[in-house]
This record gives structure tokens, C-alpha cells and sequence, in this order.
């Protein structure tokens, strides 16, 4: 019985293809919409997640000021000293690496070629700290941090402004009005957030741009990366204490600076971005309720059309129960085909648009198989009161119908 009421119902359809194919956009567009918004939402996320993560694993950073950003009033605060830094280092458990940094922006020279970017100073901890793997070359030794000598490691990005495709390493760049020696050369790790760019950056020690380019001892920040046994949230709280203790912050007062704690930033931009995604995927799920009246729609005509052969098969012993799945089945299927199509355009849709806005692309077996249920289930929703009606039609009247 259930093959011969499909049967019925594909010759149903296929009476008008046309109309068919109208009926079913609506579906077709609901399904690739929400698939299309939920897997570009998922890669965003995704995204976050790695730029954070590429800013260093288990890292907390210490800043002046009582609020981080750009409106953040650390202008005003008092800065850090690198004895700052080797309190942190000798008097807190659980870290890896501690690493002060002072950056400055500066305008680089090699040769004829020219580049202004951010120039860090810091310790050979800083990359371990910040999760960096050098391409070639070496970091600093104790020797160069503690003499302040002119070498530094450049990023990807001042590479090919300076040397293009060639070795930058054993070359001479002028930073300010000093040269320096390029002794490594950063593996590239893209934008952070916010779209900086990661490796537009050279490196030197600390007191090489305390001498040379800023001329003070003053650090701007503290990286603090902690092992990954170790808790970031008693480590931050401990570091708290200690920096309110060294900036002789009495009780009745607020701190002066402020510890980021980057898995916090992490789950706070997922958490926005899903958000984000579920908003897009209910806006563009209306649609599918829009393609839901519109199968209605088209079934009631279709019911019009052909009440004498709903009466033919009436009259000649058909029950009701046939005549209403016959109905039924017709607009589940058109709906369900309007499902899948739709799930094969947004995942052509979802992989262009995902390498184009430079996110990951991330196939989620879960939305997909949950949007073709509920485009058959609005098939189902929609499609039972024109069946229901025409499974209730009177034979006598059916046959008189004009």
C-alpha cells in the first residue's frame, strides 16, 4: 500500500513540475539559509578560538590600568619595572614563562625598502610565552638581554616588506637609529583579534629598546604563561596579591592594573559568536514556515484540481485513510526533496563563503541532519489539512464537481 500511495503521489506531482519545483523554493531556501548561517557561525567561532589560542597557551597578561582596550585609562597608571617581572618569576608557583615586553612603533630600513611596524622588547621568554617557533635562526642568549645588543628576530610580514623571499637571517636591518642584526626569523601565525596582524612585529631584548628607542624602564605588560597542570585562576589571583603589594595598594583602594586571563577572552567571544549564530539561524528558519504555507497552499489547489478523481476513488472503494496518506505523503516528499537540495546548495554555499571571509569551514553532521527533519516535518505540519480535507470529501458531491 505505501509504494502504491508514493506512486500516486510522484504522479501527483509530476502533473505540473513547474508548480512543483515554486512550491518547494521556500523550503529550499529555509534550509540552505540555516545551514548556510549556523556553519559560517561555527567557523567564526572556530576562528576566535585559534587567534586566541595562538596568543599563547594558559597566558595571563598583566597591564596598567583598570580596564583593557582602547578606551582603557593605562595612560594614566603607573608602569611596570622588570623587576616586576622577576617578582612574578621567583615568587609564584606553577609558570613556565615570564616575560616583560615594551613595544614601540617604529619605521624599519633595508636597503632602499622601508616599513614602519611595532618593535617589542623582551626576553628570550617570550616565546615560549606567547607561543612562538622561530622558522630559522636562534633566540637571544643571556649575554645579548643582559648588554642590550642590537640583534633581533622579525616577523613574517617585515620579511617580505624588507627581503621579499630571501633568508633574512645573518642581515642587517636599522631600527630607529641603531643597526641590528636579524638572528631569527618568526613562523607566521596570521591576524589575532581585533585583525592585527601577529607578524607584524620585531623583536629585540628589552634593554635594547629601553636604551634605544624609548629611552625609559618602564614595561608596558607582563606575559605569564602557566603550566598546563597548573590553575590560571589561582595563579591570577596570586599574582593580584603580589602586584597589589609591590604598588602598595592599600585595602580601601582599587588596582591600579588589570591580569587577562585569555581562556576568559576565549569563552567570552565563542560565547557572543554562538549567539550570534543561533539569532541568524532563527531568522532565516522563518522561511521555512513560509515554505510550509506555501506547500499548504499549492496542496489546497491541487485538492481543487482534483476533487473528481478524489471522488473516483472514493466511489470505486477507497478509504479515506489512502486518500489522506496519498495527500500526505505527496507534500512530505515535497518537502523533504526540498530539503535536500537545499542542505547541497548551502554546503556548496557554506565553503565558498567560508574561504572568502577566511574561516574555518566547519561541517556540522548535527544541523544538517536536524534541518532536513524539521523541512520534512514541516511537509508533514502543513500538508495534514489539505489531506485531512480531501480525505473527507463526499463521493457524490466529488463527482459532480466541475
Amino acid at each position: 500500500m505505501w509504494f502504491n500511495t508514493w506512486l500516486l503521489a510522484l504522479k501527483g506531482m509530476r502533473r505540473n513540475v513547474m508548480r512543483s519545483a515554486l512550491t518547494i523554493l521556500g523550503i529550499v531556501i529555509g534550509v540552505s539559509a540555516v545551514v548556510t548561517m549556523v556553519t559560517l557561525g561555527n567557523g567564526a567561532t572556530q576562528a576566535v578560538s585559534n587567534q586566541i589560542a595562538s596568543l599563547g597557551s594558559n597566558l595571563l597578561i598583566v597591564m596598567p590600568g583598570q580596564r583593557p582596550g582602547p578606551a582603557r585609562d593605562g595612560a594614566s597608571a603607573p608602569r611596570f619595572k622588570a623587576v616586576d617581572a622577576e617578582a612574578i618569576e621567583t615568587q609564584i608557583p606553577g609558570l613556565a614563562a615570564v616575560a616583560p615586553t615594551s613595544a614601540s612603533s617604529v619605521t624599519v630600513v633595508s636597503m632602499a625598502r622601508n616599513w614602519t611596524t611595532t618593535v617589542t622588547g623582551t626576553t628570550s621568554s617570550f616565546f615560549v610565552a606567547g607561543n612562538w617557533t622561530l622558522e630559522s635562526g636562534r633566540v637571544f642568549t643571556a649575554t645579548e638581554e643582559r648588554a642590550g645588543q642590537p640583534v633581533c628576530i622579525i616577523g613574517e610580514t617585515v620579511r617580505a616588506r624588507l627581503f621579499e623571499r630571501e633568508n633574512p637571517v645573518g642581515s642587517t636591518i636599522r631600527v630607529k637609529q641603531f643597526t641590528c642584526e636579524v638572528i631569527g626569523l618568526l613562523r607566521a601565525k596570521g591576524q589575532a583579534s581585533m585583525g592585527r596582524d601577529q607578524d607584524d612585529t620585531v623583536v629585540i631584548p628589552l634593554r635594547t629598546l629601553q636604551r634605544r628607542v624609548t629611552g625609559t624602564q618602564d614595561v608596558n605588560s607582563i606575559m605569564v604563561a602557566a603550566r598546563p597542570d597548573a590553575s590560571t585562576s589561582d595563579i591570577k589571583a596570586r599574582i593580584e596579591l603580589l602586584m597589589r603589594e609591590r604598588r602598595r595598594i592599600t585595602d580601601d583602594k582599587i588596582d591600579d592594573f588589570n591580569v587577562l586571563d585569555t581562556k576568559e577572552i576565549a569563552a567570552t567571544m565563542s560565547g557572543t559568536t554562538q549567539v550570534l549564530t543561533a539569532l541568524l539561524g532563527a531568522v532565516a528558519a522563518v522561511s521555512l514556515l513560509v515554505g510550509g504555507i506555501g506547500i499548504m497552499n499549492i496542496m489546497l489547489v491541487s485538492i481543487t484540481e482534483r476533487t473528481r478523481e478524489i471522488g473516483t476513488r472514493l466511489a470505486i472503494g477507497a478509504r479515506e485513510r489512502e486518500v489522506l496518506m496519498q495527500f500526505l505523503v505527496e507534500a512530505v516528499t515535497l518537502s523533504s526533496f526540498g530539503g535536500v537540495v537545499g542542505i547541497a546548495l548551502a554546503t556548496v554555499a557554506s565553503y565558498g563563503l567560508a574561504t572568502g571571509m577566511s574561516v574555518p569551514y566547519m561541517f556540522d553532521a548535527e544541523i544538517n541532519v536536524l534541518a532536513f527533519v524539521f523541512s520534512a516535518a514541516i511537509g508533514v505540519i502543513f500538508g495534514y489539512l489539505p489531506a485531512r480535507r480531501a480525505a473527507r470529501l463526499d463521493p457524490i458531491d466529488a463527482l459532480r464537481h466541475e
